[in-house]
Formats: C-alpha cells, sequence, structure tokens
C-alpha cells in the first residue's frame, strides 16, 4: 500500500502546481495588438496537460515505483542548472550562442563526444534563429555583445 503512496503524494504536489500554474497564467497583461492566440495559450494548455497527467499519477499509481539513484539526481541538478544559466545568458550572449551553449552541456551530461555535440548544436542553433526570426518573423535576441555586429 506504501508503494503507491510515492505516486499519488507527486500527483498532488504536480496538480497543485499545475492549478497554481494555470491562475498564474491567467493574469498575464496583453495589450490589444496581439496574435488571435496570444501569450497564454501555450502555458495555460500546459497547466492543463499537467493537471491531466497528476490526477492518472493519483488514480492509478505505479504499483512498484523505483526511486533513481544518486548518480540521476546529480544529473537532473546539473540539467536544471544548465537552464538556469541559459535563461540568465540569453540576453547578454545571444540566442545562438546560449543555444549553442546549453544544447553542448545537455550532450556532455548524457556523455555525448564533446566536438560532435558542439558541431551539432552550433547547426541546430543556427537552424532554428534561421526558422523563428528569418521565417517565422519571431525576432529572437541576438546578444548585448553583438548589438554592434548585427541585430
Amino acid at each position: 500500500m506504501t508503494s503507491h503512496l510515492t505516486d499519488r503524494v507527486t500527483g498532488v504536489f504536480l496538480l497543485l502546481f499545475a492549478i497554481w500554474y494555470g491562475y498564474r497564467t491567467t493574469l498575464f497583461k496583453v495589450s490589444f495588438m496581439v496574435d488571435p492566440v496570444g501569450p497564454k495559450a501555450f502555458p495555460l494548455i500546459l497547466a492543463i496537460l499537467m493537471g491531466v497527467l497528476s490526477l492518472y499519477l493519483i488514480i492509478k499509481p505505479d504499483p512498484s515505483p523505483v526511486w533513481p539513484g544518486s548518480a540521476t539526481w546529480i544529473r537532473i541538478g546539473l540539467i536544471t542548472l544548465t537552464f538556469i544559466a541559459y535563461a540568465y545568458l540569453m540576453v547578454p550572449i545571444g540566442f545562438v550562442l546560449a543555444t549553442t551553449f546549453e544544447v553542448t552541456a545537455l550532450a556532455l551530461i548524457f556523455r555525448g563526444p564533446l566536438l560532435k555535440s558542439l558541431v551539432g548544436a552550433f547547426i541546430l542553433s543556427a537552424a532554428l534563429y534561421g526558422l523563428f526570426d528569418m521565417l517565422l518573423g519571431l525576432s529572437l535576441p541576438t546578444g548585448l555583445i553583438f548589438r554592434g555586429w548585427w541585430g
């Protein structure tokens, strides 16, 4: 009976977080000149999806959950730190460099080879920049250090 408790407690915490996240989404201030979907749609869909999956964890828990070992928790911590760094580096160094560093760091955390990870990360970053900035017309930060060169 206690093995079900792990998933149920996790489900309750995730459900409470989904409710809070969905509520905070409704507080977004939107100007009158936005696209029809607006900035609220994606976070609201995410909150609803998280709520549904949380309910699933509460109603139908895993009969024998297995918690990961310390190496996995360290990896999760490193991934979290890289995403925090990514958020703080986006404006100063720009989308392409920040995304290259982030994807490279993630690849290295998952034991990818350094050179291939770096090259693949740069190609992905440049392609995403081209897709969002040039093709879709969504501006991405070029970085304060590159202000005089482009952007």
